[in-house]
């Protein structure tokens, strides 16, 4: 049993409370006292627990606090309905839901929390939910077909390769699944239809992660039938009884069973979920031995029936416009429904105040007399005072306190003071009396128990220990060809930009072999053997691809182009390096190792750190603790936690005595950095003062007297700080936060005024890692690339733009107090539109934001979105460098088409900032103008909407933004002509030759071959064009036999055993590598005979030659000189092989006399 359940133990009202039957009421449990409440009775009585609350906010703070005291707590979240015809929806909130309902099948928890909405809201029947999901071992039989059946059946879709949740692939014996619910997909490995191997995978690469012994796969969404046929069914059915001014409903329930039976599955089902199961909602999952706990019984009472009278009102407007009709009208329990579930499992209430009477007859009624705490601030002295009364009056004392490293702090500061303490890693079996037990966690709020005297402390917020979500790995996110597809722009390293036309198998002397084909300016077309794909990479610039110059054939400007970026990159890398060796040489402050008040306050940080905010810490620390001054960029998106990597540098400042300042780009941004410096550093002696045009003149002279004297320990300003009339005591680092926002000449003028300080710049656009790889050495950057943990999913629709739909979506997000972004991207228009929306919702606050306005109009903007002034903000793509809004949580999207992949993922992070729901309306306008191109992106919208893939595709393009931004406008222009990649490899190349470490202006030569061999990947083999181009780059990028290994590992494990036709393929690949270092530029076969170009052939390798091979060595001095070789009884690869040892050989050999007479 555990520790606070025999606490219980000893009350007389629990004792009693325990034995009752039927449901039974409890007055006076304060909110803190609930969980510990809830989780003593279900262990008294045995049985599972389902507890329901009145809404979302309280289920998520009464599962955080649960899962204080036992395991195995599930949270059970509403979902939202769409009938409203859409092009694609998210369904994150179905899959948890239908994750939680399979646990529940499974036995596989302790109890579910959920509002009074979600449970309420009809779902799929237990023996429906059984009937749908799959158990898969190894060694079990299922055909691919049956297999494929099967999922279809449980509302997966197949794709070519599944990289989002909800999709599945299957290509030759594998089957690749990616199941709600599960941070990684699966693959399955047959033998004939037996299955061989279960094992993770990660979606990016598509490489295994690890083996399973057994994979659940659940459905993918609530609303599913039997088949297309009896779908159709149904709906003609229920088409069929309509009636009177219902049979108007008809003509869309008609052209749904058309579609059906053509194959066409409807966006979105919800609207059928009354045709497809009866159902009670989650309590059809508990039966009459599980326990039903209603907390403060009156709000959930009232929330059920102003839900329940809204859905009516949903209704009603929906019969109206046809979305639904007689026969699909019931999605939820009505309150009569839910009381006879009260009395049915015998509901505990668990009520703080007393009300009139519960909603069914009690048979019996207990009464606790509980006081709540407030939180422990972490101030020692305070939590000792708190303490010592209470143990001298005989109570038992609990103190939470958060992670274990000040968990045992905290138990060593109270024992050295005398006090009887004892530390527990986790909740002890039982507390020892009198004493005082220290443990890790931590809830909501602390309470005390008079009867049985005890009390609880807690620290301050709940650490919500998410499972670590695996990091994508964004190493090969940017060279990739995989998105590749005909019409796309193609950069090949010695010809320029073409335009990539496909794969093309050619049949030369009976052997077939694959080439791709790139068109040029003025008609020419070149064929790229695939083994040559490594000279080819997709063309990425860093705008969007309107202005893409193509090259000619053999014409020179490609070569200028390529000539003029590598001088313009020398000179960036010569700059970079001598700025680099000019601070290396300048005496800095060093700052010591870090102090247990460093400590103290780092473990006051509220949530759990993610594994990159912890690496970026210390690596600024180590920076700032050299005698060299510290320029650090630190990168990462809105949201990662910058600010408190930051802080965490401040402090480290500070607390040796030195001043901080932090420079941001408004006011808005000042303030927020304002309040959230001051909250972090409460419990310590640090005074913070902001400066900014907020701040009253008389105000900001204090401030400046402080600053010079010494008493002002962090300022926060704006470029107002830079001005000649501020002076500092001793500033010992400089924090720029968003420093892309500020103009070269406030850079330079900062780097003049304070040129030992250490500076860190803070910059929300991420860049590639593959850009911070070139300029190691040279420019010192962090990379925060990891998510915080506890952010929710953010629903999304895409739909064709109706004004009503969304009028309706604004209207429900100010109804709850929120606010709410309306995008609309044109600022000749933006006021018409503002307009608009204030004549649909009159009662609205509306305000428009767009880049022409001055910083400080939109100074003033923000701050009044801020503190809740405004509640419409109509604004172009200028919220993307925002400030923060937890409160905003609805967001629409006007002409979604228009913007990339990249800017919707980073704007759509704007919501969803809080513990409340966000939503997020991506629209389009279905005119006959949608291109080929809006075509694809909105496909890609709706796919990413509905799968959560393609996120990687997004993150390269913000990425590439995030590079050209950084370097500059100048090299923005050259990236832009030649391509992404090509860039990069200039600059990793200009870098190299400034340090020495390659010789300047020295080219590997590439070799290139074309043998009459098989080599080439099959289409049975891989059937899909972007990753047969894939692998070919893979293969063609092959130098070792390593490289040869992982590759074939990698086809093993993707698409099975490999065909020999690969062989010949990765042969090749690894020639050309040994060819290209023996001098040879080209290797073909004419007439028999293989020909090894060479620039300078020396005579010494025929002669060598022609003694092993017999004579059958001839050199040619023709224009293009080469050694002809004749094969012998050994095949063509074996012959090329020989012939480059032996040449190998007789360059070692011509070389090693100078080595000698040197010595």
């Amino acid at each position: 049993m555990s520790c606070i359940y025999e606490i219980f133990k000893n009350s007389g009202e629990f004792v009693r409370l325990a034995a009752a039957t039927g449901a039974t009421g409890v007055l006076g449990a304060a909110d803190s006292v609930k969980p510990p409440l809830i989780h003593a009775l279900a262990l008294a009585r045995g049985g599972r627990a389902l507890v329901v609350v009145p809404d979302e906010a309280s289920a998520v703070r009464m599962a955080e606090n649960l899962s204080a005291y036992q395991n195995g707590v599930l949270l059970y979240p509403s979902r939202e309905f769409t009938f409203d015809q859409v092009t694609g929806v998210s369904h994150e909130y179905e899959h948890i839901r239908l994750g939680v309902l399979a646990r529940v099948l499974s036995g596989d928890f302790t109890a579910v929390v959920c509002s009074v909405n979600a449970a309420c809201q009809l779902t799929m029947p237990p023996q429906e939910l059984k009937k749908r999901t799959l158990k898969i071992k190894p060694g079990d039989t299922v055909s691919l077909t049956e297999l494929a059946d099967r999922l279809v059946y449980a509302g997966y879709t197949r794709y070519e390769q599944a990289n989002g949740v909800s999709q599945f692939a299957i290509r030759g014996g594998i089957a690749d699944i990616f199941p709600p619910g599960s941070s990684e997909p699966v693959r399955l490995e047959f033998w004939g239809d037996t299955v061989d191997t279960i094992s993770t995978f990660d979606p990016v690469s598509q490489r295994r992660t690890g083996r399973i012994e057994e994979i659940e796969i659940i459905p993918a969404t609530e609303v599913l039938f039997e088949s297309n046929e009896k779908f159709a069914k149904s709906i003609e059915t229920l088409s069929a009884s309509l009636r009177g001014k219902a049979v108007k409903a008809r003509e869309r329930l008609d052209a749904d069973a058309e579609d059906l039976r053509k194959g066409i599955q409807p966006a979105c089902c919800d609207r059928y979920l009354p045709l497809a199961y009866r159902s009670n909602g989650i309590f059809d999952y508990f039966e009459s031995g599980d326990q039903l706990f209603v907390c403060e019984s009156a709000k959930v009472k009232e929330r059920q029936q102003n839900s329940d009278k809204l859905w009516r009102e949903r209704i009603k407007f929906a019969f109206q416009d046809l979305t639904l009709c007689k026969g699909l009208d019931k999605f939820s329990l009505d309150f009569e429904e839910l009381k006879a579930v009260y009395e049915k499992l015998g509901a505990v209430y668990l009520d703080s105040l007393p009300r009139g009477s519960f909603d069914t007859p009690v048979s019996c009624l207990a009464n606790f007399k509980t006081q709540s705490f407030n939180r422990w601030s972490g101030k020692v002295g305070e939590l000792e005072e708190e303490i010592t009364p209470l143990l001298k009056n005989g109570y038992t004392v609990c103190i939470m306190a958060g992670t274990e490293r000040s968990a045992r702090a905290l138990a060593n500061d109270l024992s050295d003071d005398g006090i009887k303490t004892v530390f527990a890693p986790k909740l002890p079996k039982s507390f020892q009396a009198r004493a005082v037990t220290v443990t890790m966690g931590s809830v909501f709020a602390g309470f005390r128990i008079a009867d049985i005297k005890f009390a609880l402390f807690t620290h301050t917020k709940a650490q919500v220990k998410q499972n670590k979500k695996r990091k994508a790995s964004v190493k090969n996110a940017i060279h990739s060809l995989d998105e590749l597809s005909v019409g796309d722009y193609i950069v090949h390293a010695v010809h320029g930009i073409g335009v990539f036309e496909g794969i093309q198998a050619l049949e030369l002397n009976k052997v077939k072999k694959d080439y791709i084909k790139i068109s040029y300016a003025k008609g020419d077309a070149l064929y790229v053997p695939v083994t040559q794909l490594d000279l080819v990479s997709k063309y990425i610039g860093p705008g969007d691809n309107a202005n893409v110059k193509i090259n000619r054939l053999g014409g020179g400007e490609w070569k200028k182009t390529k000539a003029r970026v590598r001088e313009s990159v020398k000179d960036m890398a010569k700059e970079l390096i001598a700025l680099y060796a000019k601070r290396m040489s300048t005496k800095g402050y060093a700052f010591s190792e870090d102090t247990d008040l460093q400590r103290d306050f780092e473990l006051r940080f509220a949530y759990e750190e993610t594994e990159d905010q912890l690496r970026c810490t210390e690596e600024i620390k180590r920076d700032m603790e050299r005698p060299v001054p510290m320029e650090r960029l630190l990168c990462g998106d809105v949201g990662f936690g910058k600010t408190e990597v930051a802080l965490r540098a401040a402090f480290k400042c500070i607390s040796e005595g030195k001043q901080c300042a932090i420079l941001v780009p408004t006011t808005v941004l000042a303030m927020q950095h304002f309040n959230t410096a001051k909250e972090r550093m409460e419990a310590f002696p640090v005074h913070i003062e902001m400066l900014s045009r907020f701040v009253p003149a008389q105000k900001q002279k204090e401030v400046l007297k402080g600053l010079q004297s010494g008493s002002v320990d962090l300022l926060i300003g704006t470029h107002r700080m830079i001005s000649k009339d501020i002076r500092f005591h001793d500033l010992g680092l400089l924090i720029v936060d968003e420093e892309q926002r500020f103009g070269v000449a406030q850079k330079e003028r900062l780097k003049q005024k304070f040129p030992r300080v250490d500076v860190l710049t803070l910059s929300a656009t991420p860049i590639p890692r593959t850009l911070n790889m070139a300029m190691s050495g040279i420019r010192d950057m962090s990379v925060i690339e990891e998510a915080p943990a506890d952010r929710y999913p953010v629903q999304t629709y895409v739909l064709e733009y109706d004004f009503d739909i969304l009028t309706e979506a604004m209207q429900r997000e100010l109804e709850r107090g929120g606010q709410c972004y309306y995008l609309h991207n044109n600022i000749d228009s933006i006021d018409g539109t503002a307009a608009r929306i204030k004549r649909a919702l009159p009662d609205a606050n509306v305000a428009t934001a767009h880049g022409r306005m001055t910083q400080e109009q939109l100074s003033d903007i923000w701050a009044k979105v801020v503190n809740g002034e405004i509640d419409i903000l109509v604004c172009t793509t200028i919220i993307e460098t925002g400030v923060d809004v937890a409160n905003v949580n609805t967001l629409i999207i006007e002409n979604a088409d228009r913007l990339g992949l990249a800017q919707l993922h980073q704007i759509r992070g704007r919501v969803g900032r809080s513990s409340r729901r966000a939503f997020a309306y991506f629209t389009f306008t279905r005119g006959k103008e949608l291109t080929e191109i809006a075509q694809k992106r909105l496909e890609a919208i709706r796919e990413y909407t509905e799968f959560g893939s393609g996120f990687k595709i997004a993150m390269r393009d913000l990425e590439i933004r995030g590079a050209g931004s950084l370097l500059g406008s100048r090299q923005h222009g050259h990236m832009e002509a030649v391509g992404y990649d090509m860039y990069l490899k200039l600059l990793g190349d200009a870098v190299a030759e400034e340090k020495g470490e390659i010789k300047e202006g020295e080219e590997t030569p590439e070799c290139l071959i074309d043998l009459p061999i098989e080599a080439h990947i099959p289409e049975s083999y891989i059937a899909s064009t972007p990753q047969r181009l894939s692998m070919y780059k893979r293969i063609a990028a092959v130098r070792t036999d390593a490289d040869a290994n992982d590759v074939l590992d990698e086809l093993r494990d993707r698409f099975g055993n490999p065909p020999p036709s690969i062989n010949g393929l990765l042969q090749i690949s690894l020639l050309r590598n040994a060819a290209s270092e023996a001098g040879i530029y080209e290797i073909s076969q004419r007439n028999g005979s293989v020909l090894l170009y060479m620039a300078q052939p020396d005579v010494r390798y025929a002669v060598e030659m022609n003694k092993a091979m017999k004579g059958r060595v001839m050199l040619s001095a023709a224009k293009k000189p080469y050694i002809a070789v004749k094969p012998g009884e050994e095949d063509v690869l074996q012959t090329v092989k020989t012939s480059i040892e032996i040449i190998e050989n007789v360059k070692k050999s011509i070389s090693q006399p100078d080595v000698n007479t040197n010595e």
